[in-house]
């Protein structure tokens, strides 16, 4: 081979092309995929030696770079003592532990961790928990979820049917638990709404309506706190969330707080809840929990609901549960990426990377191709004027994702909203590179006829 021609690829990578089933991903037309064989820091490298910058984190998992040798040798420590043992009858100090970290945490009045295995299941969990509480309480009609427009909560059935983003779960929404959708901030956005009539979204009306007209028959309302993820990384104000835990408070209906996304730092303060001074009845969190190195999830539930599941009778517990619920591994690696976002001043970090980040848009917010920009914490988004199919299944969002890579960054755009959202070890010279590189990708977009 000369030094002119291109590396051999690996040959696990036939083996992917010929048995793997990548997620997210239409098989035929997808082209193949990164070959990353290793992570440094805030980059991946690839089988020919590319360095590729994760300005996602890695679908928002990764918080202090990859390979993190404090969080490898947490997790070799706890393989040599126990890797793993059944929850159910079974306790160990790591998810002891982290359990009384969590709570130290989290709002006031969260006392019990449900451990779980992803975020799916967390906000599957939190939906159990609400609907079974009402009937220990006698009121088994509470069979209606309020969730927001433009929501995603995850892929299992009822995160699903939570979900406002038709192109995900539409083709399963015969399936479904039975959801009210209300207006989020963004609906009020559409001159329809404005004048009073129904968004494109098919929303019944705001929280507050809709708990007044049916609130006796509502289980809980789950909302993502300040910021809605993978529907379009859209921003809310806080007035909005007191305004949510406000309604549900008078009508007596639990709040779940999904903040699987929102959680550890991401929106500049550790829980997004904290921006609006509010405490759910149950929160859901994962993805960065265990600092990107593993599954592992927790429902945090006030002490009222558990004590709805506490009876002489074994048919009342939540008889739910997950093989690796609580594997010590994943427990130990979380309480070690607590210790060291403290440690790091981690969150300072994140309020200076909003800062640049803010700059960054500021600059991007009047160029031709970009209909808005926002942005919270270490998340920053650019929303693109729309070209044929607007949202997820836009086709700018898979040419975006080819162009970002030909520059060595990884930036999977949600459709035509470009976002980061990088480890908070990420440098602001590398920050000015990912913002360059949109620039640059949209400057050779032709103009919006």
């Amino acid at each position: 081979m000369t030094a002119l021609d291109p590396p051999a690829s690996p040959s696990w990578l036939e083996a992917d092309r010929r048995h793997v089933w990548h997620p997210y991903t239409q098989m035929r037309t997808a082209p193949p995929p990164l070959a990353v064989v290793r992570g440094e820091g805030a980059y991946l490298v690839t089988a020919d030696g590319r360095r590729v910058l994760d300005a996602i984190s890695s679908w928002w998992v990764n918080v202090h770079g990859h390979a993190h040798p404090r969080l490898s040798r947490a997790l070799a420590e706890q393989a040599e003592r126990l890797e793993h043992v059944i929850f159910a009858g079974c306790a160990h100090e790591p998810a002891a532990r982290l359990a009384e970290e969590l709570v130290s945490r989290v709002p006031p009045g969260l006392e019990r961790v449900f451990y779980s295995d992803d975020g799916s299941t967390a906000v599957e969990v939190a939906l159990k928990m609400a609907w079974q509480a009402w009937r220990h309480r006698g009121e088994p009609q509470r069979t209606v979820f309020v969730a927001l427009a433009h929501a995603y909560h995850g892929d299992t059935f009822g995160a699903m049917a939570a979900g406002g983003v038709g192109a995900f779960h539409a083709v399963f929404a015969p399936l479904f638990c039975d959801v009210r959708r209300a207006h989020a901030p963004r609906c009020f956005e559409e001159p329809e709404v404005a004048a009073g009539g129904a968004c494109s979204q098919g929303c019944a009306g705001t929280v507050e309506e809709i708990l007044e007209r049916e609130g006796g028959r509502v289980a809980a309302v789950i909302v993502e706190p300040m910021v809605q993820g993978a529907g379009g990384m859209f921003v809310h104000p806080p007035e909005f969330l007191r305004g949510v835990r406000a309604a549900t408070r008078r009508h007596g209906v639990p709040l779940i707080a999904d903040e699987v996304l929102t959680g550890f730092g991401r929106t500049g303060r550790l829980f997004a809840c904290e921006h609006a001074g509010v405490a759910p009845d149950l929160l859901c969190v994962s993805k960065a929990l265990t600092g990107g190195y593993l599954p592992l999830a927790a429902t945090l539930a006030t002490g009222a609901i558990y004590e709805d599941f506490l009876s002489d009778d074994r048919g009342r517990a939540l008889l739910h549960g997950h093989s690796y619920t609580a594997n010590p591994l994943a427990c130990a690696v979380a309480l070690e990426s607590l210790r060291l976002l403290d440690e790091s001043r981690g969150l300072e970090r994140v309020a200076a990377i909003e800062v640049r980040c803010r700059r960054h848009l500021d600059s991007l917010a009047g160029h031709p191709a970009v209909a808005s920009t926002r942005g919270l914490g270490a998340i920053a988004a650019v929303e693109l004027r729309p070209r044929g199919e607007a949202g997820y299944l836009s086709d700018l969002g898979p040419w975006l994702y080819d162009q970002f890579l030909r520059r060595d960054l990884l930036l999977r755009p949600l459709g035509d909203v470009v976002y980061t959202l990088p480890p908070y070890v990420v440098t602001d010279e590398e920050l000015d590179r990912v913002f360059a590189a949109i620039a640059e990708v949209l400057d050779l977009l032709p103009p919006v006829p």
